[in-house]
């Protein structure tokens, strides 16, 4: 009797597979091992692409107000503000004015920097 539900429990889970998929074993099981196969490679890659829509809205939002991308995320970082991708994609989408404080306060770090990197190179060119 086993065997008979085990069969059965594969066949209701292809149901809705096309033709042969759904109505015979040993082809329905083949099919599930796929699909399983499939599933997993793609929960992976859902996050992933969530993180490249997210840097395209970030980006987008940041060229508005003249800035890239990359110079963006650095001055963020040079000002210690710690936001994810996530979160500021949705401010980006959701919050314009915030996300216009925060390009501000990333154009303030970004221009401090370059002036620390030039008073470095004077240092180790004179030593």
């Amino acid at each position: 009797m086993h065997g008979r539900k085990k069969r059965r429990e594969v066949l209701a889970q292809a149901k809705g597979y096309r033709g042969a998929r759904s109505r015979r074993y040993r082809v329905a099981k083949e099919q599930l091992l796929h699909s399983g196969n499939y599933a997993y490679r793609d929960r992976r890659d859902k996050k992933g692409r969530f993180r490249r829509l997210w840097i395209t809205r970030i980006g987008a939002a940041a060229r508005q107000h003249g800035m890239s991308y990359s110079t963006f995320v650095a001055g963020l970082a040079g000002a210690g503000i710690e936001l994810d991708r996530k979160m500021l994609a949705d401010l980006a989408v959701t919050d314009p004015p915030a996300f216009a404080g925060l390009v501000e306060a990333a154009r303030g770090a970004a221009e401090q920097r370059p002036a620390a990197r030039a008073r470095s190179k004077a240092k180790s060119s004179s030593s």
